[in-house]
């Protein structure tokens, strides 16, 4: 028992020595791509997209200018981005009544 102990004990002190300090966590992080808001303004420009997309095709349709698997075809994908809209927005309205619920 008291050899695991002490091997235990020296391979910490090894694996001490080897690592990198990980700073104070404050340190900036070099740019790794897109921040989240800009996450979050890209999906609402796709989704605005997606749905005049669906409304222009719903309106060749209804002109006779438009085959009717196009139309469908936009008018789904445009319910779906509106779907993951409403979704992302009742998520974010149950985090903040989580938020607002938490005794300080």
């Amino acid at each position: 028992m008291r050899s695991d102990f002490a091997a235990a004990a020296k391979f910490y002190e090894q694996v001490a020595q080897t690592a990198k300090p990980l700073g104070n966590g404050m340190e900036p992080r070099p740019n790794e791509g897109p921040s989240f808001s800009d996450f979050l303004k890209q999906a609402g420009v796709d989704t605005v997209t997606n749905m005049k997309q669906g409304e222009a095709q719903s309106i060749q349709g209804l002109a006779g200018k438009a085959e009717l698997s196009d139309v469908i075809a936009a008018v789904s994908q445009a319910e779906v981005s509106l779907q993951t809209v409403v979704a992302v927005r009742d998520k974010v309205i149950a985090a903040y009544q989580d938020v607002m619920r938490m005794g300080i």
